[in-house]
C-alpha cells in the first residue's frame, strides 16, 4: 500500500509549504547506475542506464544547528539505498520505480517531501532521453515534528534505537 499523498498539482511546492516553516533539501543529481527494467521483452534480459534525480525536503533541519550527520538525512546513506533498490527490484515502469524511490525517502530517512526523477537515456536513437518526475508528500501524521530529527526516524524505521545523549 503507498506510504506517501500525491502532490497536488495546482501550486509549486514553496506555495504549498509557505506556511510550514524553513524546509532543507537534501539532493542527489545524476545517479547513474543500471538495472533490469521495462515492459518489452528486449528490456527484461539486460541491464539498461538509468540516470536517477532525488530531493528530500525535511523541516529545517537540526544539522544547521549541531553540525551533525544523524540530524539529517545523509546522502551517502540515500545512495547506498539507491544501489541496493537498482539490484533488488522486480519492477517494470518508471512511474513505479520513482514511487519506490519516494517511499524509501519519506518511510525510511523521514522526508516530509520528495521529487523523483528517473530517465532512460537514449532510449531512442532520436530522444536524448525519456523518464517520469514525481513529487510526494508524506502523510500528515508520518511527518516528522520540529526537533525530530530523520537519522533518528531512519534509525527506528530499521529496527535501531539510538541510546540517550
Amino acid at each position: 500500500m503507498n506510504s506517501v499523498r500525491p502532490l497536488p498539482a495546482t501550486a509549486p511546492f514553496a506555495d504549498r509549504t509557505a506556511g510550514a516553516g524553513a524546509m532543507d533539501v537534501i539532493f542527489i543529481e545524476g545517479f547513474a547506475g543500471q538495472t533490469i527494467i521495462g515492459i518489452h521483452e528486449a528490456e527484461l534480459h539486460r541491464p539498461q542506464p538509468l540516470v536517477i534525480d532525488v530531493h528530500a525536503g525535511v523541516p529545517r533541519s537540526r544539522a544547521c544547528d549541531t553540525d551533525r550527520i544523524v540530524d539529517t538525512i545523509d546522502y551517502g546513506a540515500v545512495r547506498d539505498r539507491l544501489q541496493r533498490l537498482m539490484r533488488e527490484h522486480r519492477l517494470q515502469l518508471l512511474e513505479a520505480f520513482a514511487e519506490a524511490i519516494a517511499n524509501i525517502l519519506i518511510g525510511e530517512f523521514g522526508a516530509c517531501w520528495a521529487r523523483v526523477k528517473v530517465v532512460k537515456p537514449h532510449k531512442f536513437d532520436e530522444v536524448q532521453a525519456v523518464g517520469v518526475q514525481i513529487e510526494r508528500f508524506a502523510p500528515e501524521a508520518t511527518t516528522p515534528k520540529a526537533g525530530r530529527s530523520a537519522a533518528v526516524l531512519h534509525l527506528l524505521a530499521s529496527g535501531m534505537v539510538p541510546g540517550d545523549r
